[in-house]
């Protein structure tokens, strides 16, 4: 994962970039038995794997091509989702690196036989990493934001994407400290 890609501090060529709006999508889905916990709701399991579809068609419409899961963040169940619910899982990029994108998801509920507006259910970050056929990373095209929306999407991405290297540069850190003091063969 790294910065945005320019000219001037890269020797890969530059690629136009794409608008926000290019790859958004939103995936539905009616919730049925089959999707159940023991509580009788909606598995939050079957929540994140929806929210992963999304994400990723957003992700390999984003970048021409295929991109696979590096992390989840900040998976939020706001409200339970039940049997009956038409769940509609909202995605687009708001960050882009190199070779990495981050996709915001918004998953919506509403009951499928009554006309009132869904309700926001959870949310969540991933972020995917575009790859060429032998799964090596590729570059992407930049992320244009298009509204002031996106733009506050793109400037919060940027916030995470910081404490998502701070965070795992000092566990790394850590690590090698404990391994040098003779702990954590």
């Amino acid at each position: 994962m790294t910065d945005q890609v320019t000219t001037a501090d890269s020797d890969t060529p530059d690629i136009p970039g794409k608008p926000t709006s290019a790859s958004r999508t939103t995936l539905s889905h009616i919730m049925t038995h089959n999707d159940t916990n023991l509580l009788g709701t909606v598995h939050g399991g079957v929540i994140m794997k929806l929210v992963d579809d999304a994400a990723g068609a957003v992700a390999g419409r984003h970048s021409g091509g295929p991109a696979v899961t590096a992390s989840m963040d900040e998976m939020a169940f706001l409200e339970p989702v039940r049997v009956g619910d038409l769940v509609h899982v909202k995605a687009q990029v708001n960050w882009t690196g190199r070779t990495s994108m981050e996709v915001g998801v918004r998953v919506l509920a509403e009951r499928w036989n009554e006309s009132a507006p869904p309700t926001q259910v959870g949310s969540a970050y991933l972020v995917f990493a575009a790859v060429d056929a032998d799964g090596k990373p590729r570059v992407v095209p930049p992320v244009l934001p298009e509204t002031e929306r996106d733009e506050r999407r793109y400037q919060e991405a940027q916030i995470r994407r910081t404490h998502r290297l701070a965070r795992r540069r000092a566990i790394r850190e850590l690590r090698e400290r404990r391994i040098a003091e003779g702990y954590d063969h």
